[in-house]
């Protein structure tokens, strides 16, 4: 991929903001903004987002125009937490899932810089984890089981402490104060990554069955549905509104796998389930947990460290998840899970 230049996000972002533009509405809105660039230098910017496939052009003569592709959108170089602070109604986003996000999207969403410090990451691993004793092992798979099942539910507003968790998975002990609801929802994500780790080989890639199957341990007696759902959700604090039927979901989750088998590196894969299936939300609920484990089990087939998201930041992995909803864009998300792969490799030996 591409390197993009600052110069080159700031035209990426006008037009995420405003649509479809001429060359000079574009030199406007870039001198609203206090950038002195020329017309001149504008269209030869243009050109080159032409060139690399960020813009598409729109017309022709006197009338051509530009608009972000695909590509333009997935690696929009955004704040999440600025643009989250904006009033839903305000924001200038997109309301509607967008069909061509996962048909084009990209086999490489890493720069060269980006595979390097990931692969390295994993060679540190492998090299730490190598000969590890029985012990050692049971017991950095118990610390990253009990961080990701906190982890993973207190992003979704679940109030067990960590110790409180750590208690629930070791000694089977509930935390007073707690709803049944919660403890289960612990309980189900050391089952959904012990079931996981029994069928490593099903995991390669993200099929229909698997994926319900995932689900299915992931909202174990909450009473949530299984299977795909029929009917349309909302989501608190976002315009997005995802597919509103089963056939549509049940082809979006196949291009999904597509876009999963097609992904160059085994890190893209992990990514995009983790994108992909928030995007979709295929199920009545829990779809950002089945996300998170569905990661893993990528991560863990193909022999890397799997993720406990134990210092990501709750706000900051909304406000990630939020963007690609809205702006299709990466790469807040992006930035996550290069910083969790990094913790995961250092700090976890499984």
């Amino acid at each position: 991929m591409y390197k993009i230049s600052p110069k080159q996000q700031k035209i990426i972002e006008i037009f995420l903001i405003k649509g479809k533009m001429q060359s000079s509405q574009v030199h406007s809105a870039l001198k609203d903004s206090l950038d002195n660039f020329s017309l001149v230098t504008v269209k030869r910017a243009l050109s080159e987002l032409v060139e690399q496939g960020f813009l598409e052009v729109a017309g022709s003569g006197r009338s051509t125009g530009y608009e972000l592709s695909i590509y333009g959108r997935i690696f929009a170089d955004i704040n999440a937490k600025e643009y989250m602070e904006i009033e839903p109604d305000k924001r200038y986003g997109l309301s509607q899932y967008n069909f061509n996000v996962l048909l084009d999207f990209p086999i490489n969403v890493f720069t060269q810089e980006e595979i390097e410090k990931l692969e390295d990451a994993t060679r540190k691993y492998r090299k730490r984890t190598t000969g590890a004793s029985d012990i050692i092992q049971k017991k950095e798979l118990e610390r990253l089981v009990i961080e990701l099942s906190w982890k993973s539910s207190k992003i979704e507003g679940n109030t067990y402490t960590l110790l409180d968790t750590e208690k629930l998975i070791l000694e089977n002990k509930e935390a007073p104060g707690h709803s049944k609801d919660e403890t289960q929802m612990i309980l189900n994500h050391k089952d959904a990554f012990d079931y996981i780790r029994s069928h490593v080989l099903q995991f390669k890639t993200i099929t229909k069955k698997n994926l319900e199957e995932l689900h299915s341990v992931i909202v174990k007696d909450l009473d949530v549905n299984f299977g795909f759902r029929s009917k349309a959700v909302g989501i608190t604090g976002s315009i997005y509104r995802p597919l509103d039927n089963v056939y549509q979901i049940t082809e979006a989750v196949e291009e999904l796998s597509k876009a999963v088998l097609r992904s160059k590196t085994s890190y893209a894969k992990a990514l995009l389930a983790l994108l992909g299936i928030s995007y979709i939300q295929p199920f009545e609920d829990g779809n950002k947990r089945t996300a998170r484990l569905m990661t893993n089990a990528l991560l863990i087939s193909h022999s890397l460290a799997p993720l406990s998201y134990r210092s990501v930041d709750e706000e900051e992995y909304r406000a990630a998840v939020l963007a690609f909803y809205e702006l299709n864009t990466i790469v807040p998300m992006k930035k996550i899970f290069i910083e969790q792969y990094e913790f995961a490799t250092e700090n976890y030996a499984v």
